[in-house]
């Protein structure tokens, strides 16, 4: 190979190494988002585990009034889960079966597929990407407060339901009174 076209295969490869490399590249690029490790939230504490806690927001960005949480959670000595809260976001949140009883290291997973754990009475829309605070309370290790991410019903999540509709109850028809005949008209003389 001749010195000229040592230079000019260098010089091709100097173009083309920062081109190929920018591939993604811009303002708006992918590598410059954050991507957390695992989409859900995490948290131990006092023995207890809660893995990959997450809200199920709605699909289309509008204001739903309930929404699913979906988790995992685990004792290591044994526990109950007693009650859960998310202040300033609902103000209630329903256990399905009420309380969650938690044998000694063995997970329950209250994901599905009809979720387990509903927000209702939700104050304002959850945006997908944004957090809220839940507080879960336990019987022996009291209470686990933590951020957990809201996930559009969209993508990945696609296939998990949504929380269950609660019928709305529709008010008892009163019966109306009959209508007596019209009184007809009598001549007077």
């Amino acid at each position: 190979m001749t010195r000229w076209s040592r230079r000019m295969l260098f010089g091709a490869l100097a173009v083309l190494v920062p081109a190929l490399a920018g591939c993604e590249a811009g303002l708006d690029a992918p590598t410059l988002e954050y991507h957390p490790a695992a989409f859900g939230g995490y948290a131990t504490h006092e023995g207890i585990t809660i893995n990959n806690a997450f809200v199920l927001g709605s699909s289309t960005g509008v204001a739903v009034p309930r929404a699913s949480v979906f988790f995992s959670v685990t004792s290591q000595d044994g526990d109950r889960l007693v009650s859960i809260s998310a202040p300033g976001t609902a103000p209630l949140v329903r256990i399905a079966g009420g309380a969650v009883n938690l044998p000694p290291g063995v997970p329950a997973n209250l994901t599905g597929p009809e979720p387990k754990v509903v927000l209702t009475g939700l104050s304002s829309p959850l945006a997908a990407g944004s957090t809220i605070t839940m507080s879960f309370s336990f019987a022996r290790a009291g209470t686990v407060t933590m951020q957990v991410p809201v996930e559009p019903h969209a993508y990945e999540y696609a296939t998990y339901s949504p929380p269950p509709s609660i019928p709305v109850p529709t008010p008892a028809k009163t019966p109306k009174a009959s209508a007596s005949a019209p009184a007809s008209p009598t001549a007077t003389p």
